[in-house]
């Protein structure tokens, strides 16, 4: 069986980790799939572990660290990969290096998002120019990630192309059920106004921002509650804050879940204040669970969220705006139900998993073919 190597920074929850560790669930019946984790194991990497995948850590060092390339090419050697499929730009460098020292796989790079700021950087440029070759593919998980590929990375236009960020949007779609339920075990009552938002627990999610504006829309809804879902290396430094403006009352963090669907159907929106994004995988779930969208106009986000359609846009940092927003849409019940009802046509007809893994099973087998 074909094997295919994929690269991560490690495997703790986030979009890039679900997406790789769902791809590989989905296709392990055509293909045998290895993971490599650059710096870190993850929850999601022992996860698949236990299930019976392999999953390398190289322990990578600061800075270029050319004994990471010589490892992996040592563990590409050994699996017999025939293809790597490396997440973000560090995986794909050290994919792309380690590939020289070995048995010369394609290679396929998936950019899931764009650190701030991003810019050109002229010793990547040339890197990308000379590294790429003819068998090697560029995806982007949505148009503007794309143009970033091309304007920033120097990527030729041609040679970069998009698969969206899918999930499974039936899953989504029966948790009305357990909302009573939910919202006792938070402590909510029936018509208390409650607030979601699912992201790594990260500078790049700018929770700080969600604290602010939650601050400002308790002012004015004493009956609101934030929910904050995930982990990551920011939690203290929000947890402080949250206790700094005396809301702890408020504001509950749940931590790394498995019943997402569970607790969106809990909520009234859903709140993204991240200062950038790809496709966000939590913003389409958060869709397809029929919930309006609050969020920050970032990266992908416009091509996700129709703003005024299926949710609210903008600027990011702006809590005065975040919360204005959220106030309008908590005053217009029936514009939330019809928000909800676009937001989930849009993510089954746009962001299924099904046309995500049809895009990269297509990619697979051309770039297989040579």
């Amino acid at each position: 069986m074909t094997t295919i190597c994929q690269i991560l920074h490690g495997m703790r929850v986030g979009g890039a980790e679900v997406l790789a560790a769902r791809l590989a669930r989905r296709l392990c019946g055509q293909f045998r799939f290895v993971f490599v984790c650059l710096d870190e194991l993850g929850t999601l990497g022992q996860e698949l572990r236990d299930e019976g995948f392999v999953v390398e850590v190289l322990g990578r060092g600061s800075g270029v660290d050319w004994r990471c390339s010589l490892r992996l090419a040592s563990i590409l050697r050994s699996h017999h990969v025939s293809l790597i499929h490396a997440h973000q730009y560090t995986p794909f460098f050290y994919g792309i290096t380690a590939r020289l020292l070995c048995h010369q796989p394609a290679v396929l790079f998936t950019e899931h998002g764009r650190h701030q700021p991003d810019y050109p950087r002229r010793k990547r440029i040339f890197a990308n120019r000379v590294l790429l070759t003819r068998r090697d593919r560029v995806v982007g998980v949505g148009e503007a990630v794309r143009q970033a590929l091309i304007h920033n990375e120097g990527i030729p236009a041609q040679r970069v192309g998009v698969v969206y960020n899918g999930i499974d949007t039936a899953a989504f779609h029966n948790g009305g059920s357990e909302r009573a339920a939910i919202r006792r075990e938070i402590g909510a009552g029936a018509t208390d106004l409650v607030l979601v938002q699912v992201a790594r627990l990260d500078y790049l999610k700018d929770h700080a921002t969600a604290v602010r504006t939650f601050e400002r829309v308790l002012a004015k809804r004493p009956d609101s509650w934030l929910l904050l879902v995930g982990e990551g290396p920011e939690e203290p430094k929000i947890r402080k804050l949250v206790d700094d403006r005396h809301l702890q009352e408020r504001v509950r963090f749940l931590g790394l879940r498995t019943d997402i669907p569970r607790l969106l159907a809990a909520a009234d929106m859903f709140l993204l204040t991240s200062n950038s994004e790809g496709i966000p995988l939590t913003l389409i779930e958060a869709m397809a669970a029929r919930l309006p969208v609050v969020s920050t106009r970032v990266g992908g986000v416009a091509e996700v969220v129709e703003d005024g359609q299926t949710g609210l846009l903008t600027p990011p940092g702006d809590d005065e705006c975040l919360a204005e927003k959220i106030l309008h849409l908590a005053a217009h019940p029936e514009q939330r139900r019809q928000f909800g009802q676009r937001g989930s046509q849009r993510a089954i007809e746009l962001f299924s998993e099904q046309q995500m893994h049809a895009g990269y099973l297509r990619l697979y087998a051309e770039m297989l073919r040579g």
